[in-house]
């Protein structure tokens, strides 16, 4: 993937399959090795720390969020492309505004991390 050509067609992809619950193709973007923090994964009480290593990992970690989200909905409202990152601006089923930011090398997520609007 090149992050200048494709930065918004791997985020409308992202959407789709988060809109479809498809874990699996999700994961296909990233790494065995990656990285992801996420407050959500401290709210459910997935990760204390907030921090999945691994797509083993990141895998369990979806579908334990999935449970508690059976009406999850994402829509995205901008795609914004760094050098080896994209950050995708998206609401949730509630309309609540998140961000993830998503690193990669050789065409894959090797780093992710979820955000919320500081209030």
């Amino acid at each position: 993937m090149t992050l200048e050509t494709d930065a918004v067609e791997f985020s409308r992809d992202w959407e789709a399959a988060w809109n479809r619950r498809d874990v699996e193709a999700v994961l296909a973007h990233f790494a065995e090795d990656a990285l992801f923090t996420s407050p959500v994964a401290q709210q459910i009480g997935f990760a204390p720390s907030g921090v999945i290593r691994g797509k083993s990992e990141l895998r369990r970690y979806w579908l334990a969020a999935l449970e508690k989200s059976p009406d999850l909905r994402l829509r995205i409202t901008a795609v914004y492309r760094g050098v080896d990152t994209i950050a995708i601006a998206f609401q949730n089923q509630q309309g609540v505004d998140r961000l993830e930011i998503l690193r990669f090398a050789d065409g894959l997520v090797i780093e992710g991390h979820g955000a919320f609007i500081a209030r």
